[in-house]
């Protein structure tokens, strides 16, 4: 009941995926994420990629640093068992000398129909 009243009160304010993209508060990373194996759109927020991953020093990349979070959470996804679903996942990732926890979410983007994966510092919402 209290669902459907929400339903009725004109949005006030609305932000969507697609402008969180463009403004750079979310950084799209489904490339790689598609050669790690995963077959939703996943982004990251702004405070995981320019926090942790674009600090690379050599020898590391971003794109290794990326490739290595994306796997650590495919891993964990695979590790669960089977019938299992989470739509929130909480890991680690050790980038450098940095132990960094994290978590990923599964919800709806634009669309109601279109799932998509985000990648958190935990903290972040």
């Amino acid at each position: 009941m209290e669902d459907e009243a929400r339903d009725d009160r004109p949005c006030v304010f609305s932000y969507t995926r697609r402008q969180a993209l463009e403004d750079g508060v979310l950084v799209d990373v489904s490339e790689l994420a598609r050669e790690a194996g995963f077959k939703l759109p996943v982004a990251v927020t702004s405070e995981v990629w320019w926090g942790h991953v674009a600090r690379a020093a050599p020898p590391e990349s971003e794109s290794g640093r990326l490739w290595d979070l994306l796997n650590v959470l495919r891993m964990l996804i695979r590790a669960l068992p089977d019938g299992s679903r989470a739509d929130r996942l909480e890991f680690r990732v050790r980038f450098g000398e940095e132990d960094v926890d994290l978590w990923a979410l599964v919800g709806p983007g634009d669309r109601i129909d279109e799932p998509v994966l985000t990648i958190m510092v935990v903290g972040e919402d």
